[in-house]
C-alpha cells in the first residue's frame, strides 16, 4: 500500500475485521501520513489548508470529505474516535472536551423541550445536577428511579419519554442494571437507551451488544488511565452520531488533538490495565468484607452482591471501583481516609494509582440530603478506585485507616 504525502491515511477497518478487542485497542483507528510513522502522530493545528478556493468551498459545503477546522475535524481526534468506536462495536464515535460534555452534547442533540428522561439515581452527582437543574431549564423533565427496579423504570415511562439514562455499575454503590431488559423497555417506549460505560470500559462490557443505543465515556478515567487529560466520547449509530457531531460543530465542546493523542496511547494498554484493576479490586473487596470495622462492601464481584450473577452474565470482569461503609459517620470516614499515606485522596477514578474519596462531600456533595439518602450516599460511605499497585501494599495502607477507626 502506498501513501500520498498530502493525505492522512486511516488504516482500513477491513484489515481489523474479526480481531480481538485487545488488538483493536492497539491498532484500530490508526492514522499514518506519508512519512509512514509507526506511532500515532499529533496534528496540533487549528485549521487546514486547501489546494484551491473551489476545494475550500467543497469541504465547507460537505461535497468533499476532509479536514476543515479542528473544532470539529482533526486527524488525531478522528483516530481516537475510530479506535473507541471499534472497541465498543459502534458505527461511529464523537469525541468531546469532557465526560460531562459528552452527556450534555448527547442531550442537547437528541432532546427538545417537552421531552422526558428516566434516569437512574445511581449516577455521578454532576450528572444528576445536569438533568435536574440545567436540562430542566430547557423544558426537559427527568424522573429518577432505582437502577435495579424494573417496575420503577416501567412505571416512570411516559408518552413523552425519549431517553433512558444510566450508569452500570453505578457510582459509587456498584449496582448493576439489566441492560437487555432496559433495552426491551426502551424499544417498547420509543426511547433511546443511553449507557455510561465509564466503570467497565469496552474491555469488560459492551452495552451496544445488549441493545443500548448509545454508549458514553468519561475518557478522563480508565481510557487514559493515568490522570493526565480530561475528555469524553459518545458512541453509537451513524444517524444519532450525526446529530451529536452537529451539536459539537456548532457549540464547540470538542476534544483537543493533544488530549486525543494521550487517549490513543491510553487505549493501547487498556486491556492489561483493566485486568490488573479487577484482580486487585476483588482481592481488596474480599479483604475488607472480613473486617469488623467495615459494615458493608459494595462490589459486584462478591458473591453476596445482589446482582453478582447478572454482572457475570454481561461483564467480563467486575471493575476496579468499590465502596464500603465504615462503623460511624462522617468523622470516622474522614479519619479513615486521612490515615492512609500512599493512596491518593482525590475524587478522580480509573487511574493506575489507587484513589480514595468521601462521596457525600465530594462527587455527590451538591445533591440535597434527600437525594443523597435516596441514592444511598451515606456519611460513612467511602469510595475506592483501585489501582495497579501491589495489593499487599494497598492492604498495608488501608490498614492504617482501619486502625484509625479503632482509636
Amino acid at each position: 500500500m502506498t501513501f500520498s504525502r498530502e493525505e492522512h491515511v486511516l488504516i482500513p477497518e477491513s484489515d481489523l475485521e474479526g480481531m480481538s478487542i485487545d488488538t483493536l485497542a492497539v491498532r484500530a483507528g490508526q492514522v499514518r501520513t506519508g512519512q509512514l510513522e509507526h506511532s500515532d502522530p499529533i496534528f496540533p493545528t487549528s485549521s487546514f489548508v486547501y489546494g484551491s478556493a473551489a476545494q475550500a468551498a467543497a469541504r465547507f459545503g460537505g461535497e468533499e470529505p476532509g479536514n476543515i477546522y479542528s473544532r470539529f475535524t482533526n486527524p488525531t481526534v478522528q483516530a481516537f474516535e475510530g479506535r473507541i468506536a471499534a472497541m465498543e462495536g459502534g458505527e461511529r464515535a464523537v469525541a468531546t472536551a469532557s465526560g460531562m460534555a459528552a452527556i450534555l452534547s448527547t442531550c442537547m442533540a437528541l432532546l427538545k423541550s417537552g421531552d422526558h428522561v428516566v434516569c437512574s439515581r445511581g449516577v455521578f452527582g454532576t450528572t444528576n445536577v445536569l438533568f435536574q437543574k440545567y436540562m430542566a431549564r430547557f423544558g426537559v423533565e427527568t424522573t429518577f428511579v432505582s437502577l435495579t427496579d424494573m417496575d420503577e423504570w416501567a412505571a416512570a415511562v411516559r408518552s413523552e419519554t425519549r431517553m433512558l439514562f444510566l450508569e452500570t455499575p453505578s457510582n459509587p454503590l456498584c449496582e448493576v442494571a439489566d441492560l437487555a431488559a432496559l433495552s426491551e423497555l426502551a424499544k417498547r417506549s420509543g426511547a433511546l437507551l443511553v449507557v455510561d460505560n465509564c466503570f467497565c470500559t469496552p474491555i469488560l462490557q459492551r452495552p451496544l451488544d445488549f441493545g443500548a443505543d448509545i454508549v458514553i465515556h468519561s475518557a478522563t478515567k480508565y481510557l487514559d488511565g493515568q490522570g493526565r487529560c480530561v475528555g469524553g466520547v459518545v458512541v453509537g449509530p451513524n444517524a444519532l452520531m450525526d446529530e451529536v457531531y452537529g451539536f459539537l460543530r456548532s457549540a464547540g465542546p470538542t476534544m483537543s488533538p493533544f488530549n486525543a493523542w494521550v487517549f490513543l496511547k491510553g487505549l493501547e494498554t487498556l486491556p492489561i490495565r483493566m485486568r490488573a484493576h479487577c484482580e486487585n479490586a476483588l482481592e481488596l473487596a474480599k479483604w475488607l468484607e472480613q473486617n469488623p470495622m467495615v459494615e458493608e462492601v459494595f462490589y459486584s464481584g462478591l458473591p453476596a452482591h445482589p446482582q453478582h450473577e447478572l454482572a457475570k452474565s454481561q461483564q467480563k470482569g467486575f471493575g476496579g471501583v468499590l465502596s464500603f461503609r465504615v462503623s460511624g459517620g462522617r468523622t470516622e470516614a474522614w479519619a479513615f481516609i486521612d490515615a492512609t499515606q500512599m493512596i491518593s485522596i482525590t475524587a478522580n477514578l480509573g487511574d493506575v494509582k489507587t484513589t480514595i474519596t468521601h462521596p457525600a462531600t465530594t462527587t455527590h456533595g451538591r445533591l440535597s440530603d434527600e437525594d443523597k439518602a435516596k441514592a444511598g450516599i451515606t456519611e460513612n460511605l467511602i469510595r475506592l478506585s483501585v489501582g495497579i499497585e501491589d495489593v499487599e501494599d494497598l492492604k498495608r495502607d488501608l490498614s492504617r485507616g482501619l486502625e484509625a477507626l479503632g482509636q
